[in-house]
């Protein structure tokens, strides 16, 4: 089994807003930016392609020219009545314990970031177990890319940040009967 896990390319947001399942357009060049997904892969004819039901992910997978299967459980984290609001605007009293524990606790009428990993996990699982020779195209958002791979990477959900997951990211992952292969090699980084 291959898949290929991509974060959807450049949201058309200013920079400092906090967002997670609102669903985005994105910057102008994005077919450029697709253009340089497709070149990073190397598949046949025959995949199939999951994705966030949300645009800025939609795009991307309806560029493939196959039949999308949309997932709720690969969108961004929710991050309830803070969507859309600057991070320097959310109030402290709110953002301070989450900032402290953003695995456990949950964001007002949102959701925390084990949530998120939990329903990441149970989509997995499900992939695994039904396309085990297959070729999948997977993509979603940076929050359950971390989560995924960190679980792959036996790296506890606090660390996961560490890894390093840019707007238009591709990682492989390949089962082995050693367990995963993930390519390219993530090198861990502290948060910025």
């Amino acid at each position: 089994m291959d898949l290929y896990l991509i974060r959807h390319t450049t949201p058309n947001i200013e920079k400092g807003i906090c967002y997670g399942q609102t669903d985005l357009d994105l910057v102008e060049n994005y077919l450029e930016e697709f253009k340089l997904v497709h070149e990073s892969l190397t598949i046949n004819d025959e995949f199939q392609v999951y994705s966030s039901p949300l645009k800025r992910c939609m795009m991307l997978a309806n560029s493939f020219g196959k039949t999308v299967i949309t997932d709720e459980r690969l969108k961004e984290l929710n991050f309830g009545s803070w969507e859309m609001t600057l991070w320097d605007k959310i109030p402290e009293h709110e953002l301070t314990p989450w900032m402290n524990d953003f695995v456990n606790i949950k964001v007002p009428s949102g959701e925390s970031y084990l949530d998120l990993a939990e329903r990441v996990q149970q989509f997995f699982n499900q992939i695994h177990k039904t396309h085990h020779d297959a070729t999948c195209i997977i993509i979603t958002h940076a929050g359950p890319m971390r989560a995924l791979l960190a679980n792959l990477l036996n790296l506890s959900l606090e660390d996961s940040f560490k890894i390093k997951i840019d707007y238009g990211a591709v990682f492989k992952i390949s089962k082995t009967t050693a367990g995963y292969r993930i390519t390219p090699e993530i090198n861990l980084q502290e948060p910025s």
